[in-house]
């Protein structure tokens, strides 16, 4: 799909089909009204009559419209002009699409950015659109034998009244790499475990490397076992899908600045091993890499956007299976670190690989480091869908997640990690055990992996909840890789 933005006036613009606002009460928006007076007031007719309501995700379609160039004029309804926020742009902008998929348009024209978003700049309705739009078009059935035909629609024009500044069309390219990004971390997350393997992600990782030129490093289980790492190899013990431990390095901004290390996980497939997961639903334990996905997303975005910045993605990545080599619940391993863990629970298998690689992201003298999983099923039950869980060890890092959660609409909620926990986790037996029992089970996990991250600033994000849809509408979401690159974004214009 191509994005634009251009100063242009609706009743002028040439389109398939032009799109522009109408409040609850009636009141037409200013892009509307334009359109209204050159279409001798057919518009605020209709509505006068009833035929739009306004009510915020409501949509009228009026082919032909008099005096406009467009082919097609779509009204969608923006609820009341007095609470029009961020919630209200947002339904109207997903109504948009809806409406146009339905149609054979092949280009539309936007006129919503000039809309007045209470406490949102020009830049996040832009952002906020693009990303709306792919959304709209994104398909996963490349492994169907019929795939369904591509959408029609192809070119977003975003209409403004004034001439663009820098700024706006910064934001329109930041945009369309984040959503290239987030379609990359879906097509991976929805592929079956049978295709999407781990050494399927190290592929993918060095296919990006070579089209964005990064530095892509692929240790094998051989190289693991040397450096120590008994931990993320107990994961694997089950398998016949050789682990492997991915790196890639962006080197965007001055050499002498630490980099930024994103850690993804990448399990590929859990069964939850011998302590093993119920049958309902398992075929969604595909998406425990999820992690791994979003930082492969992210990387691809900022390399598109080649940010002043330096950003190292490092994805442990493995599957969980049961079978007679399996880790044991009771079994004691020593970690990269040293420290020995006694596996309480074989499906508590995230930060057993996460906390090797926390271990081994030090190896880069990083600034800060990130890592980012479907951790806890606890997560999801504390904050549902909506937000991602977010930990971490510096109260600003978190103040800086959390802010660029909000600008991208991506948002997180941050969680204690507090000294007060860390003795759930102790064992009689080891250094310390991997599950914490069932209270504040988000919280313990968080805690065993603040264990491996004392060298650095570090911040954990639990994005069980939110890298998923269930049901119907079964497939990742994309998520969190607008939240990091808004971070990556933050953090290169602050230096």
């Amino acid at each position: 799909m191509e994005f634009s933005i251009k100063q242009s006036s609706p009743e002028k613009q040439h389109s398939g089909c032009v799109v522009v606002g109408v409040y609850e009460d009636g009141k037409l928006s200013p892009e509307a009204q334009a359109l209204d007076k050159a279409a001798a007031h057919q518009l605020s007719d209709l509505v006068a009559r009833g035929d739009l309501d306004g009510k915020t995700g409501s949509t009228l379609l009026l082919h032909h419209a008099n005096g406009s160039a467009a082919e097609r004029v779509l009204l969608v309804g923006l609820g009341k002009a007095a609470e029009f926020g961020a919630k209200q742009y947002l339904d109207a902008l997903g109504a948009v699409f809806n409406a146009l998929k339905k149609t054979a348009v092949k280009d539309a024209a936007l006129f919503l950015t000039d809309l007045a978003v209470k406490e949102r700049d020009e830049n996040w309705k832009i952002k906020q659109a693009v990303l709306a739009a792919a959304e709209s078009g994104y398909r996963c059935d490349q492994l169907k034998s019929k795939p369904a035909a591509a959408p029609t629609l192809r070119k977003i024009l975003l209409g403004c009244a004034d001439k663009p500044k820098a700024a706006a069309q910064q934001a329109l390219e930041q945009a369309a790499a984040t959503a290239h990004g987030m379609k990359l971390a879906k097509d991976l997350g929805n592929l079956p475990g049978n295709v999407c393997t781990p050494t399927y992600l190290a592929d993918q990782a060095e296919t990006l490397a070579k089209k964005y030129k990064l530095k892509a490093t692929v240790l094998e289980e051989k190289d693991m076992q040397k450096l120590g790492m008994h931990s993320l190899l107990s994961v694997t013990r089950g398998s016949h899908q050789p682990a492997k431990l991915i790196t890639l390095e962006y080197h965007g901004g001055d050499k002498k600045h630490k980099p930024v290390v994103l850690v993804g996980k990448g399990i590929t497939f859990d069964s939850g091993g011998i302590s093993l997961k119920p049958g309902a639903e398992m075929d969604e334990m595909k998406y425990d890499m999820c992690g791994a996905a979003s930082v492969l997303g992210t990387m691809q975005a900022i390399a598109e956007m080649k940010l002043k910045l330096n950003v190292v993605a490092v994805i442990p990545s493995c599957e969980n299976m049961p079978g007679g080599s399996a880790s044991k619940p009771g079994d004691i391993v020593t970690s990269m670190s040293g420290k020995t863990i006694e596996i309480l629970n074989t499906d508590a298998e995230g930060r057993l690989i996460l906390c090797d690689a926390l271990t081994y992201a030090g190896k880069f003298e990083p600034d800060t480091v990130v890592d980012i999983a479907t951790l806890t099923g606890a997560c999801v039950i504390a904050l549902g869908h909506v937000a991602t869980g977010l930990f971490s060890n510096q109260d600003k890092l978190a103040g800086e997640l959390l802010a660029a959660g909000e600008q991208a609409h991506d948002r997180a909620w941050q969680l204690p990690l507090w000294e007060d926990y860390q003795p759930l986790l102790d064992s009689n037996f080891a250094d310390m055990q991997n599950i914490g029992g069932r209270a504040g089970g988000t919280i313990t996990a968080a805690c065993f992996l603040s264990r491996f991250a004392k060298d650095y600033r570090w911040a954990h994000l639990d994005i069980a909840g939110t890298a998923w849809k269930s049901g119907k509408e079964k497939g990742a979401t994309g998520r969190p890789v607008p939240l990091l690159t808004q971070y990556l974004i933050n953090l290169a214009n602050s230096k």
